[in-house]
């Protein structure tokens, strides 16, 4: 079974695998180089949103998440735009249907990453059954699980990196040349030093799902109208 990781960085996506033997990461610029992944690999934990509403502005997945995060973390779950605004092409475009709909206009880094949530929807709707692989997933949260408890260094300081990647090396040692060699082939302007640590422990766990049982918030998943399950997963 082929597992990995993936999160959106500037550049594209970053992919980490940590299948024994055969540890490895990939940096994905277009969407035919993830829709290639996606399709090659077993089982992949995904930092993005998958499933959307279509008239409600927060998924019940995200504020349970946000619940379950706490605290000062609770920011770190956003409410991805509803489908019908997700093709609008501009920001002032996709707040206004999101406004007719929800009451609610879509927040600006919502509308950032638009684009990369678009891309993951057309490859999910358009190869069937490959949502029950491609599985959306929370870093923060995993991050939390490892720690058996609240990370209490945020990854946008140096100390929050540190500590994630011992955390993650725990279970990996490979993870400090990866770190190394990622940094020093890419600019930070590329792929930020909290893009590596996310994509590393979303490798872990997607690794981990291979023998443990999957765990879900909600618990009962419901599905959108495209077919696509409106959940975060871990274990």
């Amino acid at each position: 079974m082929k597992t990995g990781g993936i999160d959106g960085c500037k550049i594209g996506w970053l992919f980490i695998s940590f299948d024994k033997g055969n540890e490895r990461w990939e940096v994905l610029e277009t969407k035919e180089q993830l829709e290639e992944k996606f399709l090659e690999t077993d089982r992949v934990f995904l930092d993005m949103p998958i499933g959307l509403e279509d008239e409600e502005y927060t998924r019940e997945c995200d504020a349970l998440m946000r619940k379950e995060v706490g605290g000062s973390y609770s920011s770190s779950v956003f409410s991805p735009p509803i489908r019908p605004a997700l093709a609008a092409p501009s920001y002032v475009e996709a707040n206004m249907i999101s406004y007719e709909y929800t009451e609610k206009k879509l927040s600006l880094q919502s509308w950032n990453i638009t684009p990369k949530i678009q891309m993951v929807d057309d490859l999910l709707t358009t190869h069937k059954g490959l949502e029950e692989k491609v599985l959306e997933s929370h870093p923060e949260h995993l991050f939390q699980i490892l720690n058996e408890g609240e990370i209490f260094q945020k990854k946008n300081l140096k100390k929050g990196i540190k500590h994630r990647l011992k955390l993650i090396e725990e279970e990996e040692p490979v993870v400090d040349d990866f770190f190394r060699d990622i940094k020093e082939e890419y600019r930070r302007s590329e792929i930020a030093e909290d893009d590596i640590v996310d994509a590393m422990v979303l490798a872990l766990f997607a690794k981990w799902s291979k023998e443990k049982p999957l765990k879900t918030i909600p618990a009962e998943v419901e599905k959108d109208a495209m077919g696509l399950p409106k959940a975060y997963h871990f274990i």
